[in-house]
């Protein structure tokens, strides 16, 4: 057996801490999240109902050039019903210049239905495609177009089509 001692460990770490490259970031660094704020209008493929409202999320990329995951809230205003959708999306991203980036996701969604009074909750699938556009080199702040797909797997199955728009704010 191998005796290792506390004092090895130590100047292991000190020589660790103390070579810069082994923790340098790269000038090109990704941002830990990307925050969107945004407008979204939706339509019922059931009924033809429209509904608009304001959207936030929140982006993080676990696998660069991989997997991105989006958390966001959406509630939609009509004139019979308002409506909270909650997702989570899956995205595989594609950079197509160093001021365009594209994604295509898909995840689960809860949507919680007011409507005279009562509520109904219900699971939904969501597939969106994401642009993104970086006016500035340093992606920093941008603006982002999202048109997505909704289907209800409860009742009536609803399905809706959606747009989002909005402001990317990265955090270093």
């Amino acid at each position: 057996m191998i005796a290792i001692s506390r004092d090895s460990v130590l100047a292991f770490l000190v020589v660790l801490l103390l070579s810069g490259r082994n923790f340098a970031q790269s000038a090109d660094k990704e941002p830990v999240a990307i925050l969107e704020l945004g407008v979204a209008a939706s339509r019922s493929l059931n009924d033809g109902g429209m509904a608009a409202g304001p959207s936030v999320a929140v982006e993080v990329t676990p696998i660069k050039e991989w997997l991105e995951l989006e958390a966001g809230v959406t509630p939609l205003f009509s004139t019979r019903a308002t409506e909270w959708d909650t997702d989570l999306l899956f995205k595989k991203p594609w950079t197509l210049s160093r001021k365009v980036e594209f994604m295509a996701g898909i995840g689960p969604e809860w949507v919680h239905t007011r409507n005279a009074g009562a509520g109904v909750n219900a699971l939904a699938g969501e597939a969106a495609l994401d642009f993104m556009f970086w006016p500035a080199r340093r992606h920093k702040f941008g603006w982002y177009l999202e048109p997505a797909y909704d289907h209800g797997f409860v009742n009536a199955h609803d399905q809706s089509f959606g747009v989002t728009g909005g402001l990317l704010i990265a955090f270093p």
